[in-house]
This record gives C-alpha cells, sequence and structure tokens, in this order.
C-alpha cells in the first residue's frame, strides 16, 4: 500500500473516530496542560507581579523598544508581543518568528472605582480572572465575552460583544483610556479627552499601533441572578421580528431586557432569550448552568422547543460563562456524543479541551485540513438583514445552530476608526446609532457532513462580499478571505493610516491587513478544492 494510501486511510481513521481520539488522548493531555499552564501563571503571579509594580514593569517594555530603535533600521524587524500563537484564541498563527518580539509581562487588575464605574487593568486580564473578582463585590464589565480565556487587552485591540451589546454596544464602546507604548517607546495615554484620534483607531487594530500595557474599562453594577426567559418560536418571519423588536431596533424606547440572544436551530425553529438581573426569587427554579454534568446550554435550550416558554434564575457567572463549557457547539464537531448525560456525568469535568492545548498541538497539516473542514465565523451584519442573513449563511454552510446577538453599532462621524459608520436607513429613529447582529457561524458544514462538494474559500468570499455589500463587518480574529482592496472595501482606513504615521507605527508595527490575514495560503486552497471538486 503507498504512503498515500496509508495517510488517507489513517486520515479517514482519525475523522471517523475523532470523538474517541478526542476523548482518550487529546481531553487527558488538555486537562494536564491546563493545570500546568494555570499553575506556572499562578506562581508567575505570586513572585513575579503585584500591582503597584506596574509602572515598573512598563518600563521594562519601554527599554525594550527603546533597544530595538537602536539597531541599524535596515535590520530591525517588525515589532510584536513574544506570547505565543497558541495562546490567543486567534485562529491563525501569525508568522512572529519573522518579528522583533516584547515580552508583555502584564497579568494584574490595577484598580477598581466604584465612583465612577470603571476598572483599570493590565492587558493580559482574562474574561474568567474579571468575573472572580468583580462579581462578589456587585459589579461586572459592560461587555463580558463567554469565553474565560479571552483577555481584556484582546478583546480591546480587537473587539468583542456580547448579549447586552444591544444596550452599550461593542467592546470598544465600554473602554475609557488605552495606555500605549508606541514604537519609540513613549508611554501615552488615549482618550476622548487626550490623544483622541489614537483612541479611536486603537479598537479593531490588534497590536498594529503599539502596545497595550494597560486599558481602563467600564463597569455596571448587577444582582447575583439572572431571570432568564426561554421563548421557543417557529416560523422564521416570527422569530426575525420578535428578536428585532427585543432588541429596540423598531423604537429607542422599547424597555428591552438586559441581556438577549437568539439560538437558530434551523431554518424555521429559533429559541429567543432574554434576562434580566434578579435578586433571588424562591418561585424560581435555580439552574446552575455552568456544572460539568448540566446539558450543554445551547442543547438545554434546544428543548424548549417541545417544552415550552420557560423562565428561570441562573447565578450570573454561570450565565455569563454559559457557552464556555462546549465553547458555543464548537465541541460537537469534536465529541458528537459530548452532550449524552453518561459522558457529561463522568467525563464533563475535563471540558472544553483547552484552546490553547488545541492551538499547541496543530501542525501546518492539521490547520489546513481543520480550514477545509470547519466554519468559525463571527460576522456583525445589520438587524434588518436578519431574513438575508440566515438564507445567506444556509446556502453557503448549511450549518446549524446560528448565534444572533444583537448589538448597537454607533454614528460617530467621519474617520471615527476602523469601522464604518451604519448606513442611515438602518439607524434607530431619533439615535445616532443601527441595531446589528453578530451571527455566529461555528462547526462542520453540513456540506461536508454530507461529504458534498464544498469549497470553504469560495463560500467565506461569497459571505464576506454579501457582509460588504450590506454594510456590515466580519470579526478579525477568524480567517479572512479578502484581498486587500476588499479589506479596506470592508474597514475604512483612513484614520488608521493617519495614526500610524503619527504615531511612529509605520516601519516599527506590521499593517493591520498583515496582521490579520491567515498565514496559509487561502486562494491556493480553493483552488486546490476547485481541482478536487472537478476530478
Amino acid at each position: 500500500m503507498s504512503n498515500k494510501t496509508w495517510k488517507h486511510a489513517l486520515i479517514d481513521f482519525l475523522e471517523s473516530n475523532r470523538g474517541l481520539v478526542i476523548l482518550f488522548f487529546c481531553l487527558p493531555a488538555s486537562f494536564v496542560f491546563n493545570l500546568l499552564l494555570n499553575l506556572r501563571t499562578k506562581l508567575h503571579r505570586s513572585f513575579f507581579t503585584s500591582p503597584n509594580q506596574h509602572d515598573k514593569r512598563v518600563r521594562r517594555i519601554q527599554a525594550q523598544v527603546q533597544r530595538w530603535n537602536q539597531q541599524p533600521k535596515e535590520e530591525r524587524k517588525p515589532l510584536c508581543t513574544s506570547r505565543p500563537n497558541w495562546l490567543s484564541l486567534s485562529t491563525t498563527f501569525y508568522r512572529k518568528d519573522l518579528c522583533h518580539r516584547v515580552n508583555i509581562d502584564l497579568f494584574d487588575i490595577l484598580h477598581l472605582d466604584t465612583d465612577n464605574l470603571t476598572v483599570r487593568v493590565e492587558p493580559m486580564v482574562t474574561v474568567g480572572d474579571i468575573t472572580r473578582y468583580l462579581i462578589p463585590k456587585g459589579y461586572t464589565l459592560a461587555v463580558t465575552l463567554e469565553i474565560s480565556d479571552a483577555t481584556l487587552g484582546g478583546l480591546a485591540m480587537g473587539t468583542g460583544m456580547t448579549t447586552h451589546s444591544h444596550k452599550v454596544g461593542l467592546y470598544q464602546e465600554n473602554v475609557s483610556s488605552y495606555e500605549v507604548v508606541l514604537g519609540d517607546g513613549s508611554l501615552v495615554r488615549a482618550s476622548v479627552e487626550e490623544n483622541e484620534d489614537l483612541y479611536k483607531a486603537l479598537p479593531w487594530s490588534h497590536g498594529s499601533l503599539g502596545f497595550l500595557v494597560a486599558l481602563t474599562v467600564k463597569i455596571v453594577k448587577v444582582k447575583p441572578y439572572i431571570k432568564m426567559t426561554y421563548l421557543p418560536v417557529k416560523g422564521q418571519k416570527e422569530y426575525c421580528d420578535i428578536i428585532r423588536l427585543f432588541s429596540g431596533d423598531a423604537s429607542a424606547d422599547y424597555n428591552t431586557p438586559d441581556y438577549l440572544e437568539a439560538t437558530i436551530y434551523d431554518h424555521d425553529r429559533a429559541v429567543i432569550m432574554t434576562g434580566d438581573y434578579s435578586d433571588h426569587d424562591p418561585t424560581l427554579p435555580i439552574n446552575h448552568a455552568s456544572r460539568w454534568y448540566k446539558p450543554w446550554f445551547y442543547k438545554y435550550a434546544e428543548g424548549f422547543l417541545q417544552k415550552g416558554k420557560h423562565t428561570e434564575l441562573i447565578p450570573l457567572r454561570e450565565y455569563l460563562l454559559r457557552h464556555d463549557r462546549a465553547i458555543f457547539w464548537v465541541v460537537e464537531s469534536m465529541i458528537p456524543f459530548g452532550n449524552n448525560h453518561v459522558f457529561r456525568t463522568l467525563f464533563g469535568w475535563l471540558l472544553p479541551p483547552k484552546p490553547a492545548f488545541l492551538k499547541f498541538t496543530t501542525t501546518p497539516g492539521v490547520r489546513e485540513f481543520t480550514f477545509t473542514k470547519q466554519v468559525f465565523q463571527d460576522i456583525v451584519l445589520p438587524i434588518r438583514k436578519l431574513e438575508d442573513q440566515i438564507q445567506k449563511s444556509e446556502e453557503l454552510f448549511d450549518a446549524y445552530p446560528l448565534l444572533v446577538y444583537p448589538c448597537r453599532v454607533y454614528d460617530r462621524g467621519p474617520r471615527s476608526g476602523q469601522l464604518r459608520a451604519p448606513r442611515k436607513e438602518y439607524l434607530v429613529d431619533g439615535t445616532n446609532y443601527a441595531m446589528y447582529n453578530d451571527l455566529g457561524i461555528y462547526g462542520v458544514p453540513g456540506f461536508v457532513k454530507r461529504k458534498k462538494r464544498y469549497n470553504p474559500v469560495r463560500a467565506m468570499r461569497d459571505m464576506e462580499k454579501f457582509t460588504r455589500d450590506v454594510g456590515g463587518f466580519s470579526f478579525l480574529y477568524a480567517d479572512i478571505f479578502m484581498d486587500r482592496g476588499e479589506f479596506e472595501e470592508m474597514f475604512d482606513l483612513s484614520l488608521y493610516e493617519l495614526v500610524r504615521q503619527k504615531f511612529g507605527a509605520e516601519g516599527a508595527f506590521p499593517h493591520l491587513y498583515d496582521k490579520v490575514r491567515p498565514e496559509i495560503d487561502v486562494f491556493e486552497i480553493g483552488r486546490q478544492c476547485e481541482g478536487m471538486a472537478g476530478q
């Protein structure tokens, strides 16, 4: 048997038995990997970090950048952080080996200001860290991502959205100030009051303008529980209309819930979930949604399509991290039997597989293989085009469930950053914002499951064109399939380019497009897929 045949046979075996491979190898290895990583972090924080040493740590970062500036200009490589690619939640593997790496050793929560409702943090503080710190004190971030490993600095330089975003907008709307080390080693603060142009350009910049060393983020007062109502709806027009109504798209005066999301299970069925801060109510059941033996949250919600409307209480932190165990529904494509009650009882404590471990063990071959077999995208689109979004996703990917998070996108005027202002026809009457929504498409496309012809590059390029045509935008932590011209059509780089020049990022940091585009040749993969389909 030829080597090629052996290789194909092995791939077929691993693909057919992926759940067992992950159960008996990946999950135990990921669990040990996570223990070691947490021990490393705890030891590091115990002996090498403390809030009162922040300024000293920043000076060390400045010194590293200043030493880089002392090199001959022709020998300088672009600057980037030394943080390994596998610790990032981005799906791409940026070529840090081609850069001059700077150690950003910043993990501390610096100051809680309850008068002004802000918290100042270092960029490597995670969602898990900040929720453990804030919630017992009666607060949470205005925008709290559902994945505990996400860092607050990563969200600030990229973007974030959650089920409270229909009230407060994207993560960037809730950052009061940034503290940044520039390419010349100087430290600057960016806010509405000072360096406003830099303040506007830092979101969506993905570390291409400077090194973030601290940020101040808005917080909100909370109660210990979320009063959660599950509303099953049949009929696409019906559930789309209800989502828009609850989001406040029809009227800024509508009394919207504190939290709002929808999971669309197929073309005609969805469960809309509304949540409000609540004290304990003895008349309502309590659902500890994040415990290892509980059903995966999206599967639990799906059950109400048959059971009907339901209301319960969920402890706040468990609600905020409700999708963490199953990484929304990505784990199902890895472990198809993962939501089985026997599996959850015996092995649920091993979940989720650590994203860092999955990236750490990803070889170029595995990266290319999964790239062609899976889709993992968050795309932000006008909510008034919700039906069209669903139709386009079904046509190109045939992947359900779909996640829908409504979100305000503000019109901040010309040259307000990389996000283009929403079109006038999308604005909510009497406001300066439009209601958009995140359309989350995760998992294995239906075409791949049925072993039908599927070209991931063609599908995503079609989705990106649709997104540009309706005035939407892609989250840049996931793979993009646009060339430079298409990228600049989707995003407004006019302010960004001015800021790069003004603050010395040109020649010091890689350009945004180069920072976020996939490290693999997506167009060549597309041609290969076309060739295989024609055989």
